[in-house]
Order: C-alpha cells, then sequence, then structure tokens
C-alpha cells in the first residue's frame, strides 16, 4: 500500500510539473503538438503519393494540399465573420439607439449598467484590446509558419522514426509506443472526419434556420456555425449566442428572440448529443465533464490553439494508458474505449 500511494504521488508531481513545463515552453509545444496532429491526418496520403512518387515531390503535394485545406478554411472563416462585422458598422447608429433604449429601459426599472459599461468598456481598453488582436494576429502566422516547418520536418521522419523505435532494446516499450502512435493518427483521423460531417451538418441547419425566420446573414450564421462546431461544448455555444444577440435588435418581440434562442440550441443539442455520438461511435467515448476540463486546461496553458488541440490530446493520452496495464485503468475510468476497435 505504502510503495502504491508512494508511485500515486510521483505520478501527480510528475504530471503537474509536466503541465507547468507546457505553460512555460508553450511557444515551442503548441506548435509541436499542432505539427504531430496534422502529420497524423496527412500521412496516409503521404504514404500513398510515396509509393509512385519521389520523396521530395511527395512532401511537396502532401504539403501542398495541407496548406490549400487550411487557406480555404481560413478564407471562409474571414468573409463570413468580416460580412457580419462589416454590417454591424454599416448599421452602427441602428444598434446604438437600441442600445440606449435598453439602457433606459433598464435604468427606469431600476438596473443601472451604464456605469458598469463604462468603467469596464471604456475608449483607451477597446484601443488595447485593438492593439492586443493585432498582436495575436501576427503571433499566429509565426505559430503556423512553426508547425509547417514541423510538419515538414516530421513527415521526413516518420519511417526513419518508426524503424528506431522498432529497434529500442526495451520491447515492451517498443511495443506500446508503435500501437499507441498507430491507434492514435487513425483515432485522430476519425475524429476529424466525424467532426467535420457534423460541422458541415449544424452549418447548414443554422442556415436554413435563419433563413426561414428571416434572420440577417443567414448563410454567414451557417459558416460561423460550421467553423465554432470543431471546438466542442465553447464553439456550438458561441455560434448559438452571436445570432441570438443580432435577433435581439432585429425582432420586436423578446419571444421572437427566445424562440431563436431555443431553436438553435435545439438543433446543437440533436446534432452534438445525439447524431454524432451514432456516427463517431467509440472515437470520442470520453466523458463530457473530462472534454470541457481538457478544452479550458489546454486554452489556459497555450491560448486559443489550445482551446482546439485540447481535446485530441486528450484522446492520445487515453490511447497510450491503454496500452500500459499499469495506467490502463485511467482509460477504463475515464475513456472507457478498447483500442482493437479501431483499424
Amino acid at each position: 500500500m505504502a510503495a502504491r500511494a508512494i508511485n500515486v504521488s510521483v505520478g501527480i508531481i510528475a504530471a503537474i510539473l509536466l503541465l507547468v513545463a507546457a505553460r512555460l515552453a508553450s511557444g515551442v509545444l503548441a506548435p509541436l503538438a499542432f505539427a504531430l496532429f496534422i502529420i497524423a491526418l496527412v500521412w496516409p496520403l503521404h504514404q500513398r503519393l510515396q509509393s509512385w512518387l519521389p520523396k521530395l515531390l511527395a512532401l511537396a503535394l502532401t504539403m501542398l494540399v495541407t496548406v490549400s485545406f487550411g487557406l480555404v478554411f481560413a478564407v471562409v472563416i474571414v468573409w463570413g465573420v468580416g460580412n457580419v462585422w462589416r454590417a454591424l458598422l454599416a448599421d452602427f447608429s441602428q444598434y446604438q439607439a437600441a442600445y440606449d433604449g435598453a439602457i433606459g429601459w433598464l435604468a427606469a426599472h431600476g438596473i443601472s449598467v451604464q456605469g458598469l459599461w463604462a468603467e469596464h468598456f471604456d475608449t483607451a481598453r477597446m484601443l488595447r484590446i485593438a492593439q492586443q488582436v493585432g498582436g495575436h494576429l501576427n503571433t499566429s502566422l509565426v505559430f503556423w509558419i512553426v508547425t509547417l516547418t514541423y510538419v515538414i520536418l516530421g513527415l521526413l521522419e516518420v519511417e526513419e522514426m518508426r524503424g528506431r523505435i522498432a529497434l529500442l532494446g526495451n520491447r515492451e516499450a517498443s511495443r506500446i509506443l508503435l500501437t499507441a502512435s498507430r491507434t492514435t493518427a487513425a483515432l485522430f483521423r476519425r475524429y476529424m472526419v466525424v467532426r467535420t460531417l457534423m460541422s458541415v451538418l449544424t452549418g447548414l441547419l443554422v442556415w436554413a434556420f435563419a433563413a426561414i425566420v428571416g434572420l440577417p446573414f443567414a448563410v454567414e450564421w451557417g459558416v460561423i456555425a460550421f467553423a465554432l462546431n470543431y471546438i466542442p461544448f465553447i464553439g456550438p455555444f458561441i455560434a448559438t449566442l452571436l445570432p441570438t444577440t443580432l435577433a435581439m435588435f432585429q425582432f420586436d418581440t423578446w419571444q421572437a428572440v427566445i424562440v431563436v434562442f431555443i431553436c438553435l440550441n435545439v438543433i446543437q443539442f440533436v446534432v452534438g448529443s445525439y447524431i454524432e455520438p451514432q456516427v463517431a461511435g467509440n472515437v470520442l467515448s470520453i466523458s463530457p465533464p473530462l472534454v470541457l476540463f481538457a478544452i479550458f486546461l489546454w486554452t489556459y496553458l497555450w491560448g486559443f490553439p489550445g482551446t482546439f488541440i485540447g481535446v485530441p490530446i486528450t484522446i492520445a493520452m487515453l490511447t497510450f494508458c491503454s496500452e500500459h496495464p499499469r495506467s490502463r485503468w485511467v482509460s477504463d475510468l475515464l475513456g472507457k474505449r478498447s483500442t482493437g476497435q479501431v483499424a
């Protein structure tokens, strides 16, 4: 019992130290994590191209496809968000009048929020926020350049690294690394296929609903819902909140706003809680509290990149835990997934 308690304590301390290291070295580790995730996704394509093309040409085509997908995704998102933002700025006086009316109504009922707004959203603060957004854009560009560099180098080293692991003197460690890596890559690919299908379905349903009820920017809201659905829990909530906020200025009654909010949440609930589990099977059999905790934890450690990569990291950790007898209980408790179910 004493030895087991010591092992548990050492494990907890090691986990805390690893999280601290992840926080301190986020500039290096976050791009590396994304690169490993991308390598897992594109490796089948790269391997197939290598079978009938020179290695460097296959690498160039793989990177071209990868970057093209990323650019198309980014352009679509910028188009949707940009259209909504420009329209909001063009009709700013209308929204300002509606805002002033709401403030006046609240003040007449003894609720004062104007002072709170002035305290937290003064001009200087908004200017600092704008500067921070510009800084984040520059940081994101550097982040993706580093990530793509890792991807190029990683694709060149996959086969050699696999051979080194296979030749390790510790046969059990070699088996765990090879099996868990192969299973994790398969899970990543299946996770992204399912997430993409559900994102497309969510985007189409949100677009159709917005068009039916006459909510402006129906296509844009569908695109935004599609993009945000890649982030479990938090993304769908934001995708519901944004059009509901606009509906407050577009419709004359609170009942209509409530109907918009409820219907958008029903769409997110049906897709996320019923359809997706049926399609995904065991690829994401992780308890919802663990998914939410992973998103918040990795967002805190790595910022916005951690918001997206948190769930894949959790999938990888549970997969590796399931391969060793001493850590399999972690996967059984939190993942409840058998690695043998994924080819």
